[in-house]
């Protein structure tokens, strides 16, 4: 379990301080450290308001003694004050110190193992239409879970399933296979993904046109979209590939492999993997038996008709089919027998997060309740990472007409945007074409992933490609700069080149700015635990910013290269060292790269 460095000192002294003044200590659970506020002196605050009774003593007197006894025995305080019942500790300059030794040696941001194993899913695509923004966001937050939870000591698997059977799926084979004349991947100069896309776009606009014909001609709206014959056609060659017909099998196996091309060229460019693949068309059966195990049990029941259902009112929910009259499964059965083979797989398995858009909350409140209530233990490790919709400043995206924001273009517009606001600062004249190339996708996929990255999943967002590339604003872009401000700094100093100037345990003070890089520094490692318990990486990315922006602001007013006085300007290179650290491995755990040079 994560515990913050200084309160892992403060905690136990401040319950053996009232244990000897008070005579009773209160649990560790119910002390609580913040941030002193910045208008009074203090870097922790404790709140001893809720200990009063137990003190018998004013909120002033409480909190006066127990700075007191705290300053006499804990060489980490300082100074102390006291705001009504707010006790505000100063903690010593060699606490600070001592710290930044450990961050410019030791990676502060990788936890101890837990042992405990977590599946991630994420991605999870139709084979009928190419990645698009909404996947984007997806995919990066699932990723980047992945690599948080990675780094707090957990074993990871990334999953992700891929919807490669339906009649969305035959839609696109049907139009293909009557308006494609054999078009292919290589004859085009199509991604694979973008061709069926195509077709799956010609689909809808013949279906349309078929449907208004129809419409036209006295079918009301409803009657004439079931009886359009390029739907039935697609109805048709559903039954036909769900009775394994070997030419309809050929042509989805073919197409497919195009989109499954056409996505990990996608995959490749966004610098994100999966350790395992499930396909719908391997595990669409699966949870039918476990739905009439289920019903044996007495946990579902059976309608006048046939069908199976379940019961969920008592949880605030309502029945839900399982099972058709006619014994053929719904979507919620297969992610039922999905989940329990997945844990059947992975005996360790602690946690299986699944990342899916907020239209599903309720599809996963009923699985995860179904699960539970056919025993599994495990079920209470189930946690879906819920997200809401991406907006572009143009509007809304639909797939059926073409309008979606396809994933590889706006990944080439933010790299374009990039090189355009790289090479605007003049800074590339020594750097070769490849390495131009190089940078610029660097900064393009820092400014659409931290822009993504930067919100709190659960909301819904706008995103803004100009803005995502501001090098001096709340950005990816912004973050890579000053990383590689960093290493500037430290190349021309030398940094590392020979044996450091200041002596350990020296006597050099800290100045303010210095201290207030030090001090959010510290919070790094308590916003990854954050991301982790939470499932948000925003909690990160905003830290990893403040901190960077600190550290700008240290740079700019303090001289570190002409500082003449040795152990100052050691001290000064190792915080940028431990700054420059610690901001890689958070824009690792963000899926981010940054650059040694901009």
């Amino acid at each position: 379990m994560f515990q913050d460095r200084l309160q892992a000192q403060l905690l136990p002294a401040l319950q053996a301080a009232f244990q000897e003044l008070f005579g009773q200590a209160p649990e560790a659970k119910a002390i609580t450290f913040q941030a002193t506020r910045p208008e009074f002196e203090g870097d922790v605050t404790i709140n001893v308001f809720p200990f009063l009774k137990l003190s018998a003593k004013g909120p002033e007197q409480t909190a006066t003694a127990l700075g007191e006894h705290l300053k006499a025995h804990l060489p980490v305080v300082d100074r102390f004050n006291v705001v009504k019942g707010f006790l505000n500790i100063v903690v010593a300059d060699g606490y600070w110190l001592e710290f930044l030794d450990v961050a410019r040696t030791k990676d502060i941001l990788r936890f101890p193992a837990t042992g405990d194993q977590v599946m991630v899913e994420y991605s999870s695509p139709n084979t009928n239409k190419p990645l698009h923004l909404g996947h984007l966001r997806n995919i990066f937050l699932g990723f980047s879970m992945s690599r948080i939870l990675q780094a707090v000591g957990h074993e990871v698997v990334r999953v992700q399933i891929i919807n490669d059977r339906g009649i969305h799926i035959c839609k696109s084979m049907v139009a293909w296979r009557a308006y494609g004349n054999g078009e292919t991947p290589m004859s085009s100069g199509l991604k694979g993904d973008k061709l069926v896309g195509k077709y799956y776009v010609a689909f809808d606009k013949v279906y349309k046109e078929e449907v208004a014909g129809l419409v036209a001609g006295g079918l009301s709206p409803e009657e004439a979209g079931k009886k359009a014959p390029i739907m039935l056609e697609a109805q048709e060659m559903l039954r036909q590939w769900e009775a394994n017909d070997p030419d309809v099998r050929a042509l989805w196996a073919t197409m497919n492999g195009w989109v499954y091309d056409g996505f990990n060229a996608t995959y490749a460019a966004m610098g994100v993997d999966f350790d395992k693949l499930y396909y719908e068309s391997e595990t669409y059966l699966l949870g039918k038996q476990d739905v009439l195990d289920g019903m044996d049990e007495g946990i579902f029941f059976r309608k006048p008709d046939g069908s199976v259902w379940v019961d969920l009112t008592a949880d605030g929910l309502d029945e839900k089919l399982l099972l058709r009259g006619d014994g053929t499964s719904v979507y919620i059965t297969q992610d039922v027998g999905t989940a329990i083979r997945r844990f059947e797989e992975f005996p360790g398995l602690k946690r299986l997060i699944y990342t899916v858009g907020n239209e599903q909350d309720y599809h996963f409140k009923v699985l995860f309740r179904i699960l539970k209530k056919l025993g599994y233990a495990w079920a209470d490790g189930l946690y879906h990472l819920s997200y809401g919709m991406v907006d572009l400043p143009s509007g809304k995206m639909k797939s059926r007409e073409g309008t979606v924001v396809d994933a590889d273009d706006l990944i080439a517009e933010v790299i374009a945007d990039a090189a355009g606001a790289t090479q605007a600062q003049g800074k590339l004249d020594d750097f070769t074409a490849r390495e131009k190339e190089d940078l610029f996708r660097m900064i393009g996929l820092a400014a659409l992933k931290y822009f993504l990255l930067k919100v709190d999943p659960r909301k819904r967002m706008l995103f803004d490609p100009k803005a995502s590339i501001d090098l001096q604003g709340h950005t990816g872009p912004f973050i890579q700069y000053t990383y590689a401000r960093i290493r500037s700094l430290l190349r021309k100093a030398g940094y590392g080149e020979g044996p450091a100037e200041r002596e350990r345990g020296a006597a050099v003070s800290l100045g303010p700015g210095e201290k207030a890089v030090i001090k959010l520094l510290h919070q790094l490692p308590a916003a990854l635990n954050e991301a982790a318990e939470r499932m948000d990486p925003a909690s990160l990315a905003n830290q990893a910013y403040e901190l960077v922006k600190a550290y700008n602001a240290f740079y700019q007013s303090i001289p570190v290269l002409k500082e003449e006085d040795a152990g100052k300007r050691q001290l000064r290179l190792e915080l940028s060292a431990a700054v420059g650290i610690a901001v890689k491995k958070a824009m690792w755990c963000l899926g981010i790269e940054v650059p040694e040079r901009m």
